[in-house]
């Protein structure tokens, strides 16, 4: 797996949410994260049904918007995509490859 594919983030609230965007406070708790890439919830016993198909569409860390986040820091992040109401405190989403 290349780091295209390696970031996870873990939500720890949802701030704000309506239509198909969130706005979610997260950490990043593995790998490298970079806007634009697309998300899918990790299957815990949290989440069920289907895997969510989510878009990363900007990083504000710390008042920056930023390109990319790393471990161990947090940020808040605008998250895209149909399933964002499933999205709750504790759900990790792993990035996948382009194609996957």
């Amino acid at each position: 797996m290349g780091e295209e594919a390696s970031g996870e983030l873990q939500i720890y609230s949802v701030e704000g949410s309506g239509g198909a965007v969130a706005t979610c406070i997260v950490r990043c708790v593995g790998g490298v994260v970079r806007v634009g890439q697309q998300f899918r919830t990790r299957p815990t016993g949290d989440v069920t049904g289907d895997p969510v198909l989510l878009n990363l569409d900007w990083i504000n860390c710390y008042e920056t918007m930023m390109d990319f986040l790393h471990p161990p820091y947090g940020a808040v992040v605008q998250l895209s995509g149909s399933g964002v109401e499933s999205l709750k405190r504790g759900v990790i989403l792993a990035s996948i490859a382009n194609g996957e």
